[in-house]
């Protein structure tokens, strides 16, 4: 039985299929839609370049020739770990042999006066989209909370529409989390170059119509406000369920969790990944992707080291980026360049002690496998050879 609706479940499904199992699999989805992908929510469907049915995961009559007993609309509420049974927001019940939690995250959510009008937008699903891609139209005044990656994938395509956008952070800087001050300069300068007014230091205080109030007692038109402060793990059935949970469903190397018949994959996962030597919950497109198939080959009894190198992508305008590794502040030392980021064509290295710990290739291809290795590897690289073009990554 797999518990969620996404990627992770419906990649997990197919290779269970794909290993042999010819038991019975249960697909339990609490949206009315079969499994879709999440990145173009933001990106080509969000812009109108990416049809609707291009974002599902599998074509409709996949599941049915498979024999995947898929369930839309249909929400997990509580497990019953003894009897090996769970039960449903419908009020059924079903049993199963081994359990997969792809439960997903969902947005943070405001709560401030005006926090919950029909203006106020989030992204995670289909129909988030359907409404965001309404909202941006020519002329329209759009504010966006947090300049995280939903934030300002969501500002590049309200700006692409011709919408007046303005960008609440309360950080120092765009990215600060997720790239450190030193990356998040170049993308907060490219969506300026694109007219984007960027207000770090605030944060949205109040929504009235036609208007947002920040922390700072500014006083910015608006006609929505998109809010991308992060996304929570869905974790509590598991914690119902008397699972360990920390920040996320915590599993092993080989995504169990402390339930030897109950896996977990995908953003609700919180995963101890060997290669890092710590637990990381990643909720970008490629861990789902990933774990889903790693998790059942584990339900199904085969050796899974999942230690593969967190990475995820980004086209904002006419950058498009590839990023391995978690470079958060705190985790490097210094920041290096292969190519001039003036260019608008380069890699950027993170390093600890000489370590490339993270790697970026901004609008240049087909070296992320050689990234990835030179973060697997963790020895020492000179630096100079590090930001010299002509010398191969391979050579490194």
């Amino acid at each position: 039985m797999i518990a969620g609706g996404g990627l992770a479940a419906a990649k997990a499904a197919e290779t269970l299929r794909d290993e042999g199992f010819d038991g019975e699999i249960v697909l339990l989805g609490a949206e009315h839609e079969r499994p879709y992908e999440r990145p173009a929510l933001s990106k080509g469907y969000l812009q109108g370049s990416d049809s609707r049915d291009s974002v599902y995961v599998h074509p409709e009559g996949w599941y049915a020739e498979h024999h995947v007993d898929l369930r839309e609309g249909v929400t997990v509420t509580a497990i019953d770990r003894h009897a090996h049974i769970v039960a449903t927001a419908d009020g059924a019940q079903a049993s199963y042999d081994k359990l997969l939690l792809a439960t997903g995250a969902s947005p943070r959510r405001l709560d401030f006066p005006g926090s919950d009008r029909e203006e106020v937008l989030y992204l995670r699903t289909l129909s988030d989209s359907d409404r965001l891609r309404s909202a941006f139209q020519p002329g329209a005044r759009v504010v966006v909370a947090g300049a995280g990656w939903i934030g300002l994938e969501t500002a590049a395509a309200a700006r692409t529409a011709e919408c007046a956008v303005t960008v609440l952070e309360p950080q120092p800087g765009a990215l600060h989390d997720q790239l450190g001050p030193e990356l998040g300069a170049i993308f907060a300068d490219l969506h300026r170059a694109h007219g984007v007014e960027f207000r770090f230091g605030e944060r949205a205080v109040e929504f009235r119509p036609g208007m947002v109030i920040t922390s700072g007692g500014a006083e910015i038109p608006a006609d929505v406000l998109v809010v991308g402060v992060g996304a929570a793990p869905n974790d509590e059935l598991a914690a119902r369920a008397g699972l360990d949970v920390a920040n996320g469903v915590l599993t092993d190397e080989a995504l169990r969790t402390s339930d030897p018949d109950i896996f977990a994959a995908g953003d609700v996962a919180n995963s101890y990944n060997p290669l890092l030597g710590r637990r990381v919950r990643v909720e970008h497109w490629a861990n789902a992707l990933n774990g889903g198939p790693a998790a059942a080959r584990s339900m199904l009894g085969q050796p899974v080291r999942y230690d593969r190198v967190p990475y995820y992508y980004s086209d904002q305008y006419e950058l498009g980026m590839e990023c391995a590794g978690l470079p958060t502040p705190g985790s490097y030392d210094q920041v290096l360049y292969r190519g001039d980021p003036a260019t608008g064509e380069f890699i950027a290295f993170w390093l600890a002690s000489d370590v490339v710990v993270a790697g970026m290739n901004v609008n240049v291809w087909d070296v992320q496998d050689d990234i990835q290795s030179l973060i697997r590897s963790a020895r020492p690289i000179d630096p100079t050879r590090l930001t010299t073009p002509e010398i191969p990554l391979t050579d490194l």
